[in-house]
């Protein structure tokens, strides 16, 4: 049995960690590049095998104490490019003050490039650790993990008040209208959820990612359009994502993307916003934004950077005739 000892909790919260992470293969979609998702993932890695160094593992912590381990926020820039089969060192601080009531990391990725190790990735990353209610109570919550424990997930913020919905059939107007926007409905499968009911943070991940691929393709730029036009692939140096409320599995999640700002030619970001209906009401569950530009291939190892030109400018203002 895991106890959770103050010295434990400590080292939870005081004392760094490294480990080795390596991007997965299902992260390589384009020649042998990874993903900004999958180079999420590597950050989601480190900070579940710092608490497993803590002697917190998730699986215990769950198991024994009934408190599901959740990332909450993950904010992360990407410096460098990551490649398959790369091998990474990840170095995990805490960063938890002391009236915080979610468990707080900063984390720094670091891989080597021709004999130099360069500073890959960093990210801030927010932990809360769920109560379960699906199944009997475990009993008292440990006093040392107490206030970062929570009966549902955003209780520790301030929530917005939902907001009255329209007619089921006109929500997905509503949410767009005057907006250079785009939103689609989704009812969420369980493969996206965990600890048997909510959607985590990777499944939110994946919506982010799905909904630029969905986004383009309604503005006549798709991913395999501009691949097979010019070999332009789209890359995110940035991205975060904050849970503000839980999203159940088999609910149906409203997901809006919307272009916020285009930096000259170059880079553009958007924000997306996900919602669930409930009691008449929409209610936000989480919120983020991430910036996109474009990289053309040179060949399977190499790509640069390049600016949008006028096709791709108006398709992403929405000024497309």
């Amino acid at each position: 049995m895991t106890l959770v000892t103050e010295t434990a909790v400590k080292t939870l919260l005081t004392v760094p960690t490294t480990v080795q992470v390596r991007p997965r293969y299902e992260g390589s979609n384009i020649c042998t590049w990874i993903g900004f998702k999958h180079v999420n993932y590597m950050i989601e890695e480190a900070v579940l095998d710092h608490f497993r160094q803590s002697e917190l593992p998730a699986r215990a912590l769950y198991e024994e104490h009934g408190l599901g381990l959740d990332l909450v926020t993950i904010d992360s820039r990407i410096l460098h490019a990551f490649h398959m089969d790369d091998v990474a060192e990840a170095e995990v601080t805490p960063w938890t003050k002391g009236d915080d009531n979610t468990i707080g990391f900063k984390v720094v990725i670091r891989v080597e490039r021709g004999g130099e190790t360069l500073k890959a990735v960093t990210a801030k990353i927010r932990v809360s650790l769920r109560i379960d209610t699906y199944l009997e109570a475990a009993g008292e919550v440990p006093a040392e993990l107490a206030r970062f424990a929570v009966a549902k997930l955003g209780d520790d913020l301030e929530r917005e008040e939902g907001v009255t919905a329209p007619a089921e059939a006109e929500i997905l107007a509503s949410l767009t209208e005057g907006r250079n926007a785009y939103a689609w409905k989704w009812n969420i499968p369980y493969p996206y959820c965990h600890f048997t009911e909510r959607i985590q943070m990777s499944g939110y991940l994946r919506l982010m990612e799905e909904g630029k691929d969905r986004f383009v393709a309604d503005r006549g730029i798709s991913i395999k359009t501009l691949l097979d036009d010019r070999r332009w692939i789209p890359v995110v140096p940035r991205s975060d994502i904050r849970i503000l409320d839980e999203a159940m599995m088999e609910e149906d999640l409203y997901t809006v993307y919307t272009v916020e700002e285009v930096f000259k030619d170059f880079t553009y970001t958007s924000r997306m916003d996900f919602y669930v209906l409930r009691d008449g009401k929409l209610v936000k569950t989480a919120t983020g934004s991430i910036v996109h530009g474009y990289a053309v291939i040179e060949n399977r190892r190499d790509w640069s950077l390049v600016n949008f030109d006028q096709r791709v400018l108006d398709a992403i203002n929405g000024t497309t005739a």
